[in-house]
């Protein structure tokens, strides 16, 4: 157990913060060596409806998703489905003959992508930018986001396909950027299985670990279980953010013709806490055994090469870590801007959901808000700082 001291010092920080108007509400919870010490919620999953944040609370995890699409690949890695140096264009043909932007022009390159590439953002897939890769994606996206609510939404694979079809922003391999990496190997899964991406993650994922809230959508008696999303309003308050992004719906009221791999689940902070503890248990929870220990030790590994951490190194907040199969994996602990040990590894979200499974410490940290271009914010490093010093 966590002592009174340190459990009021995590109740007053995240309090300050929620009077501070830096977030409208969250949850926070600590497991130590398999059980949870510390749970705590505070302020508002609503604010205009006084709907307070509590255990049972919906959040878009957006970027969150990451590592559940990454599990899904390391099942069919397991199963010999799949080999990580396929070629992407073996399951989305869109991604034949890709070409690389050099010097303002568009050259063949110089190999294909690979499901590795997929995995460790080392593919030349943005999210967006001046380049014409950058450019490609954004105009991508936005017929996307157009496209959600008519009657010819686009589909997981046609959104792969058509991103395969636009340049690279770089040769596959040769460093790393933060993309639509995930996004394409959601729909690698689809074409692998025969199955719609969520039934997968349904059936192979969220069923065996009893993760009964978390999905691509929301039925309609779940709904008022949604935490609002809110931004900065410019006056030192918050106000109310309403709109799509990345082609997910805000409201997540019907079932998406698009499922995002990389960014369009919705979970609560106890389905979030049986998928890391799934991982800190080498692959098994509650007697199912999801993945096998030597795959949970790969999926849970660095692997960017030292031209390709180059790329990742400029993330000022992310010094002292490195990346491999959509997670952050601290490498040195005494770069960082914070407490934390060797071998952590975790994500968050773009609304500000996030967690961290650090293995020597046995220590799992889940953290659920939801405000714009949240990531991970000072809130969350002060209540890390807390509870590692107190290990």
């Amino acid at each position: 157990m966590l002592d009174s001291n340190t459990m009021k010092l995590l109740e007053e920080t995240l309090s300050a913060s929620i009077s501070n108007k830096e977030i409208a509400g969250a949850n926070f919870m600590v497991i130590k060596n398999g059980k949870e010490i510390l749970y705590q919620e505070d302020g508002y999953a609503d604010i205009e409806e006084g709907r307070p944040m509590s255990r049972d609370s919906i959040v878009r995890l957006y970027s969150m998703t990451k590592p559940v699409t990454a599990t899904a690949v390391m099942l069919l890695l397991e199963r010999g489905e799949i080999d990580l140096f396929d070629p992407v264009c073996r399951y989305i043909p869109g991604f034949k003959h890709q070409r690389v932007e050099k010097d303002g022009e568009l050259v063949p390159a110089g190999r294909e992508i690979a499901l590795l590439d997929l995995l460790n953002m080392t593919s030349g897939l943005v999210y967006g930018g001046t380049d014409k890769a950058g450019q490609h994606t954004e105009a991508l996206f936005r017929e996307l986001d157009g496209r959600l609510h008519g009657g010819h939404p686009m589909s997981t694979l046609e959104f792969a396909n058509r991103l395969g079809e636009g340049p690279l922003s770089f040769e596959p391999g040769t460093s790393w950027q933060y993309g639509t990496s995930a996004d394409v190997l959601g729909a690698v899964v689809e074409a692998v299985s025969g199955m719609r991406y969520g039934e997968f993650l349904q059936q192979e994922i969220f069923g065996p670990l009893q993760m009964n809230d978390t999905g691509f959508w929301l039925p309609e008696d779940k709904r008022n279980r949604l935490a609002r999303v809110y931004q900065d309003d410019g006056a030192g308050g918050l106000k109310r953010y309403t709109e799509n992004h990345l082609g997910i719906c805000h409201h997540m009221d019907k079932e998406p013709a698009y499922e995002s791999g990389g960014a369009g689940l919705v979970s609560t902070i106890e389905d979030a806490a049986k998928f890391t503890t799934m991982l800190m248990n080498q692959g098994s929870h509650n007697g199912i055994q999801l993945l096998r220990p030597r795959t949970v030790q790969y999926m849970t590994s660095a692997h960017l090469t030292a031209w390709q951490q180059k790329g990742f190194d400029p993330w000022h907040s992310l010094q002292g870590y490195s990346y491999g199969n959509q997670m952050r994996i601290m490498t040195d602990p005494g770069q960082a801007g914070g407490l934390g040990g060797a071998g952590e590894y975790g994500w968050d979200g773009w609304l500000g959901a996030y967690f961290a499974n650090s293995p020597q410490d046995g220590l799992t940290i889940l953290f659920m808000i939801q405000k714009k271009d949240a990531g991970t914010l000072p809130i969350i490093r002060k209540l890390r700082n807390i509870v590692f010093s107190s290990l």
